[in-house]
């Protein structure tokens, strides 16, 4: 491979200049044709510009490119990678200058746009205003921000005037819903999910791509139960939690993302009261499960978060028969990992509270111990008559998961809600 002018590009480089370890190690090869990296060996994988793999590491190679607007949309590219294009050219297409750094193999660095810099400010600044062509990069700097932000890192205030001037046009309004839903994800998983939903509204995104979010801001609660009193600071305050509670679990942080939705429907004659709240948001979580084609399992936790959510919260003041009735409402015997991600998204949504962040959630070992109670109950241990109907057998059942729930007892005290 001496042949090739190869480059180390984009995260592992920004990573090890961050002293994180870098995940994915992706290089530019300048100066090259297909052929001649077929030729070497490498396996050729771009369908829309030559992107190859290593015959031994199976690393990404792609051949220097540019990029030119052709039409709206993060599709309307089109690119252009032969021989004639430099490192320079290349790098100048990337979003953002800490992601516009190449390290050749002596290690020195062809940093052109100052990302280096930029990562010893802990400034995410785009590249060139060629970032505005690409409605993608909204949501990859609010990914980046929910990455980052636990470092220091800001945007750069031209950076989101660009943002903002990318919403105002129309861009972000061509964005396909799984890319929607893919971004998304990933900064769900990251550090400071917050920070994705605080940079989307500051540029104008939110209430694009998720007006049922936007509209959770400038909505009161109750300051006695949250003193925070804003809806879409509690938002903030419960992706803050989940984060520390659940830390890279993204259905987690999607069921806190979306467990208020209904407040934001909230009759103003009724604020700052949220009464019905819980049933009044799964038709919202529906909508944007259903517009963001959400997968089937973030869709169904969400529902169940969204609904129950205040029962959990009341546990330790719940018969035990009621307590039963929401472990069949999440189909807890037949799926008990729903238990534990409804459990953690409750636990986040009652720590996410302004100044309580670390107060005791007691509910949600009552609801373990109570579950494994009633889970260890099984037919076969059940006294039935040998004529005993399915109707009758699942009586008995529910009574004695019943028993062992009571049996458990319940701490002397229950956190407010």
């Amino acid at each position: 491979m001496d042949s090739l002018e190869v480059y180390l590009v984009g995260g592992a480089v920004r990573d090890r200049l961050l002293g994180r370890d870098g995940g994915d190690r992706d290089h530019v090869v300048v100066g090259a044709t297909p052929e001649r990296m077929l030729e070497l060996g490498f396996r050729q994988v771009g369908r829309d510009f030559p992107v190859f793999l290593h015959p031994v590491t199976h690393e990404e190679y792609a051949l220097a490119r540019t990029e030119r607007k052709s039409g709206r949309g993060y599709h309307g590219f089109t690119f252009l990678a032969d021989a004639s294009v430099t490192l320079e050219e290349d790098l100048a297409r990337r979003d953002l200058s800490i992601n516009a750094i190449a390290q050749a193999d002596d290690g020195s660095l062809i940093d052109p746009f100052g990302g280096a810099r930029d990562i010893e400010a802990r400034l995410l600044r785009h590249v060139s205003p060629a970032f505005a062509e690409d409605p993608v990069r909204v949501l990859r700097i609010a990914r980046f921000a929910a990455r980052f932000a636990p470092l220091g890192f800001t945007i750069a205030e031209a950076t989101l005037e660009l943002m903002r001037s990318m919403v105002a046009d129309g861009e972000v309004d061509h964005l396909v819903p799984e890319r929607v839903w893919a971004e998304l994800q990933r900064a769900l998983a990251e550090p400071a999910p917050q920070a994705f939903v605080t940079t989307l509204r500051a540029c104008g995104a939110l209430a694009r791509l998720l007006p049922e979010v936007d509209a959770l801001y400038g909505v009161p609660q109750r300051a006695e139960f949250h003193p925070e009193v804003d809806t879409g600071k509690h938002l903030e305050l419960v992706l803050e939690q989940a984060a520390r509670i659940a830390p890279g679990n993204a259905l987690v942080a999607w069921c806190a993302l979306t467990h208020d939705l209904g407040k934001g429907v909230t009759e103003a004659s009724l604020l700052p009261r949220h009464h019905g709240h819980d049933a009044a948001g799964v038709a919202l979580v529906d909508v944007v499960a259903a517009r963001l084609r959400v997968p089937t399992e973030f869709a169904r936790a969400a529902r169940l978060v969204c609904r129950w959510h205040l029962l959990a919260h009341t546990a330790l003041t719940l018969k035990a028969s009621t307590v039963l009735s929401l472990f069949d409402r999440l189909d807890a015997f037949r799926r008990p990992a729903t238990l534990e991600i409804f459990l953690l998204a409750c636990e986040a949504d009652q720590r996410g509270r302004l100044g309580l962040e670390t107060r005791p959630y007691p509910q949600a070992h009552f609801l373990r111990e109570t579950f494994a109670a009633a889970r260890a109950i099984a037919v076969r241990d059940l006294l039935l008559p040998e004529d005993a109907t399915g109707e009758a057998i699942a009586a008995r059942l529910q009574l004695a998961r019943t028993r062992a729930i009571r049996a458990v007892g319940k701490p002397p005290e229950s956190a407010p809600t």
